[in-house]
């Protein structure tokens, strides 16, 4: 990885922004989980057949109650906390993204074999101390594998070379959250980090194209704009061509009249990358609202939890925090966590160094995130 340039200096009202669009962004795509996890394997037919003729329009219960979410977020929360542990091991010298994301989802790993947090694991920091996350949610076997050992896949010897399922895909929103990142090295260190579990290379050039659509919106940019880079910077990457025909069809369904679920057929069933991808996007374009777009994301024959985490991903960094249903985030599990990380982040990425002194204003920070 080469080291991005060097951190911005934010005024107030740009730090405000960010932190509302890296609160949408992750609770966004907790939004989008929640309400795909109810009906996650099931056709549309069997959807209306359970729920009525409009399909899912609210919380429908998973796991034994209402806005609980699945291993996409538990995921997409340990990315987070990678990433803020490789900014604070940026000042040690010892700077390797890839491997400090590695290790977080290792973490993650533990909280599907563990009863509970290991209070003797000092290196654990908060995030792995969250009883909450010590649930198994439906990981996919691809995570399970990738992450069962210590052994980090890498793109010349990637784990689990066939595997193209959405896997890598739904926890890679955080990567977007780099905003003092060039729109390469984004797509860049998502790739390397979805071939830790996905070695396919439409599994691992889907993440790098939704870090690097999310980037976008993260900077302000529209929608439009922001695939249309990704786009760009996938072309390329060898074996790209599923990835970038899939988004080129999503923009195209755009404009083939009212939305609905026969576009998003014609698009995939979502059960490749490429095609959750695909859907995610459409259904972020031609939503009318927050509640209308994830309505369409999870309403259809793939599976609705990937596809709602990916668009609701999409449509909190593009719409911030505040936009939101505030119904959905009431009821929506983790709710608590998700906020206070989002915050540790979004003050990681504007407070940097600063934070990580032994006399920084903010006491227990490497405690929080260690630098072991």
């Amino acid at each position: 990885m080469t080291t991005p340039s060097g951190a911005a200096v934010w005024g107030r009202a740009e730090q405000q922004d960010f932190r509302s669009r890296v609160r949408g962004c992750l609770l966004g795509g907790a939004v989008g989980d929640a309400l795909g996890a109810g009906v996650a394997g099931l056709t549309l037919d069997e959807i209306r057949g359970v729920h009525g003729s409009d399909a899912v329009v609210d919380y429908v219960p998973a796991y034994g109650r209402r806005g609980a979410v699945t291993a996409a977020t538990q995921l997409t929360l340990f990315t987070v906390d990678g990433l803020i542990r490789a900014q604070v091991r940026r000042d040690t010298g010892a700077w390797h993204p890839p491997t400090d994301v590695h290790r977080a989802h290792l973490r993650w790993a533990a909280t599907q074999r563990d009863w509970g947090p290991d209070l003797r694991r000092k290196d654990n920091g908060w995030l792995a101390q969250e009883e909450w996350l010590y649930v198994r949610r439906d990981p996919t076997i691809s995570c399970l594998t990738g992450f069962g050992d210590t052994i980090m896949g890498t793109l010349d010897r990637p784990k689990n070379p066939t595997a193209r399922d959405a896997g890598a895909l739904v926890r890679s929103a955080p990567f977007g959250l780099l905003v003092g990142w060039e729109p390469q090295l984004v797509c860049q260190l998502a790739v390397e980090c979805a071939a830790q579990t996905h070695g396919h290379p439409t599994a691992y050039l889907s993440a790098g194209a939704f870090a690097v659509i999310v980037h976008g919106l993260a900077r302000g940019e529209a929608l439009e704009a922001s695939v249309a880079r990704a786009l760009l910077l996938l072309g390329p990457r060898p074996g790209h061509e599923p990835v970038s025909q899939a988004l080129q069809a999503a923009l195209g369904a755009v404009r083939q009249g009212v939305p609905g679920p026969e576009r998003i057929a014609a698009l995939g069933e979502g059960r490749a990358a490429e095609d959750a991808l695909a859907v995610a996007v459409y259904c972020a374009l031609v939503g009318e609202d927050i509640r209308h777009g994830l309505r369409l994301a999870v309403n259809h024959d793939g599976p609705s939890g990937a596809t709602g985490t990916l668009c609701g991903a999409l449509l909190g960094t593009l719409h911030g925090e505040t936009a939101l249903p505030p119904a959905w985030l009431a009821e929506l599990e983790g709710r608590p966590t998700l906020l206070e990380l989002a915050d540790d982040f979004a003050m990681e990425m504007t407070q940097g160094p600063a934070l990580h002194s032994p006399t920084a204003a903010v006491s227990g920070w490497l405690a929080r995130y260690p630098r072991g």
